[in-house]
């Protein structure tokens, strides 16, 4: 089997320019998949959520954690365990819509918890309340009866109130 170098940056750092499909899984190089979100993609915090809600309601929830990981990456001290929380939940909803079970309840129950464990006014009208309700009804859900169970409006939660 041939060895491939891997995609990297000017910096040396590991990259996947791989496209992928609307579930994140990689694709052979060549094959038209759905638009990347770019790696050094900087968006104000409103932004943020406004873009990673537009793609939650399209039904791309890995997407929406690659902007959310984002937002962690570049978020101060105070703001950074909320984003990877957040971040975890899109990835736990994306291992739900892969139909995997292990993967989501863990992922979701994690972000869950880091959700639960903030403190502090948050950001943009965040509703932490129903995201963690949210993400944690959905892995109790998971847990009892599989990843088949999930359903359409699961991978699109709310993530201000109200909206």
């Amino acid at each position: 089997m041939p060895v491939t170098a891997r995609d990297r940056d000017p910096d040396g750092r590991a990259r996947n320019a791989r496209p992928r499909d609307a579930m994140g899984r990689p694709l052979p190089r060549g094959t038209t998949g759905v638009e990347r979100v770019p790696e050094d993609l900087v968006l104000t915090v409103d932004e943020t959520v406004d873009e990673a809600q537009r793609l939650l309601d399209d039904g791309l929830p890995f997407q929406a954690h690659e902007v959310l990981e984002a937002a962690w990456k570049a978020a101060g001290n105070d703001q950074r365990e909320l984003w990877r929380a957040l971040a975890q939940v899109a990835v736990g909803l994306t291992h739900a819509q892969r139909g995997n079970a292990r993967g989501a309840v863990a992922l979701l129950r994690r972000g869950a918890d880091g959700i639960a464990r903030w403190v502090g006014n948050p950001p943009s009208s965040l509703d932490l309340g129903g995201l963690d309700r949210h993400a944690s009804a959905l892995a109790d859900r998971i847990e009892r009866s599989g990843a088949g169970v999930t359903t359409a409006d699961d991978l699109r939660p709310r993530l201000r109130s109200g909206g």
